[in-house]
Order: C-alpha cells, then structure tokens, then sequence
C-alpha cells in the first residue's frame, strides 16, 4: 500500500546535475569558488579508523562552535543532513494534524512538497513587495501552524528588513516562523537576533551556499531551546555522519575564506546586473548568489535558457505561469560571467 498523498505528490526537481563534458554549472546556487584550505588540511589528518564508529549523534563539537559564533547556547541549536531535512523536521514537530502550513508565492518550490508530505493544507499568499507591506500583511483564521519565509527570497533574490519580518512573527504568534536565511551571507545583514528575542522565530541556516559546502550536506536550525529540543525526538539517530561534523566543524575555523568568496561574489553580481541591464534586461535587485532577471523581448526565458545549454552553460528556468518570463542565474566567476554576456 502506498498512501495516496504520497501517490499523488509532485516531487521537489533539484537544479540538472548533468554529466557533460565541458560543463558552466550556474543552474543551482552553488558557490564559484572552493571552500578553505583547512577542509583539504582536516581530511588529512582524518583518521579513517573512526569509521567504524557512530558519529557523535548530538554534534556537541559543531553545536558549540556554532554557539560561538551566534553568541548563543548550543543548546538552542540542531544540526540536521542539509537545510532540507532540517525544514522536514520541522513539519513534522511544528504542525498538527489537519493543521495548515503557509507559504509566500513565488518561494522555494521545496515547501510545498513538504506540506504534501506531511498532508498538511498549504496557504499561499503572494509575495510582499515592501517591508511596509509585509508589515500590513495579517494572516486569515486559523493561522497556519508553521510559516516559511525565505529571506533573501528565492528565487527573486529580495530580501525584507529585520524590523518587518518582526512584525510578520509577532502577527503569526505562538505559531511558528522559520526565517530560511540560505543566501543572508552574501545581503550583508540577517534576521538572526530575532531568533533569541522572538519565541516563535527559528533561524534556519545552510553550508551549501556562501561556506562551499553544497556536496556536504550539513544545515542548521537556530532558536528557543524548548523548541529546539523537540527535534532531538524525531530525527534519525545519527542524522549527521562524521566526516559531515569534522569538514563543517574545519569550515568554521577560518571565517575569512567563506567572507572573502562571499565578497567576490557580491562584486560580480552587481557588475553582471548592471551589464544585463544595459543589454535591456529587466534584473530584480539581488541580495543572493543569483540574479532573477528577464530577457528583453523578442528573447524568451525558454530560448536563452536553450542557448546557453548549447555552449555548455546552465541557468535555471522556470515554467510555470507567471514565472516563465524569467530565468535565475547563479553568479559564478566573472570570466563566466563574462561568457555569458558575450551570448545574450
């Protein structure tokens, strides 16, 4: 028997992983450049013996490096394989049966998975286009139990200030709202103290994105520790495997690789955008790792997604309505993007 919600889902599409030869990978957001040379030194002085044993099922080293650096208890942390599960467990601890889960449209497309999943009702309300307007914005009878707001925003690469998601949770209390803060690292700011002076705000942050770290599969949820602690009760017993723990543990150590990336990337992004618009492109204003951008007529999303496959080079292209105008373009080198220019 399989249950029908199952039967019936859509499953979340993952950006091509392509096998070809000559390949410009732009079509996921994962970083242009590699992570720390402390990784490379850390898997050196790995000691494969250890394989033999269970990792460390709480993840007491990386709770507290993690703690350090947000200035918190690491008990108001949990480590999960990849953002992914953690925003999984998170439906299964936060929302009751029948309950609903809310969303902003567009967002990232895994969240209505999730609700599938859990066969939970979704509401979908469309996306604030202001900090004054997302602190207007009330929530219908009943509230959803679980809120998932992106910030920056993907895919559009917006971003909403602290102030006005602080009205959004208070507006949403006691349900909760997850802040998923992928891409905070290249907007310069983030939400992260809401997480301690909000009760009903969790942070959620990934290593995939700004720490280089997409193949690891390490993601973090950071608030209340009386929240916290309930996802202890349903993850799997050893969530985050060993060799996970040590690289982002090593990854941690040296802070000023991961800013430095982050640096080069940001500059890019804002030379590439403004090149694009000089071209007659329309590009939302990024506070991420991509641009969300529109061709001008008569080029189609579709058609320069198609072109720059053909030179070996992947963006990513959405076509459901009304998105399919628009195409993400993850930033990578500037000699990438240069490549890229030199075709629309």
């Amino acid at each position: 028997m399989i249950r029908p919600s199952v039967a019936a889902l859509e499953p979340y599409v993952p950006g091509e992983q392509p096998k070809l030869k000559r390949i410009v990978k732009l079509n996921a957001n994962e970083n242009a450049y590699p992570p720390s040379p402390k990784i490379a030194e850390a898997l050196a002085a790995f000691d494969p013996a250890r394989l033999r044993l269970y990792p460390d099922p709480t993840f007491n080293r990386l709770r507290h490096l993690l703690a350090r650096r947000y200035a918190c208890k690491a008990e108001q942390i949990f480590v999960g394989n990849g953002s992914d599960e953690v925003l999984r467990l998170a439906t299964d601890v936060f929302v009751r049966n029948a309950a609903h889960i809310g969303i902003f449209d567009p967002t990232y497309s895994l969240y209505p998975v999730l609700a599938d999943i859990r066969e939970a009702p979704l509401d979908v309300f469309p996306l604030p286009q202001s900090d004054e307007a997302l602190c207007a914005f009330r929530f219908p009878d009943p509230r959803p139990d679980l809120f998932f707001l992106v910030n920056p925003n993907a895919p559009t690469g917006t971003m909403f200030g602290l102030e006005a998601v602080r009205a959004l949770a208070r507006t949403l209390a006691p349900s909760i709202l997850i802040v998923d803060e992928a891409y905070t690292l290249f907007s310069g700011t983030d939400c992260m103290r809401l997480a301690f002076e909000e009760p009903n705000v969790l942070i959620s942050r990934t290593f995939s994105k700004a720490w280089s770290l997409a193949g690891l599969r390490v993601g973090i949820l950071v608030g209340d520790e009386a929240l916290i602690s309930n996802l202890y009760k349903v993850k799997d017993s050893y969530n985050v495997d060993v060799l996970a723990q040590t690289i982002a543990e090593a990854a941690l150590s040296d802070p000023g690789w991961m800013e430095e990336n982050c640096r080069k990337i940001v500059a890019t992004r804002e030379r590439f955008s403004a090149a694009l618009a000089e071209k007659g492109w329309k590009v939302t204003p990024s506070h991420t790792n991509f641009v969300w951008c529109v061709p001008p007529p008569p080029l189609t999303g579709r058609a320069v997604l198609e072109k720059l496959r053909t030179r070996g080079i992947l963006i990513r292209h959405f076509s459901a309505k009304p998105l399919e105008r628009f195409v993400r373009i993850t930033i990578g080198t500037d000699e990438q993007m240069d490549e890229i220019l030199s075709l629309v």
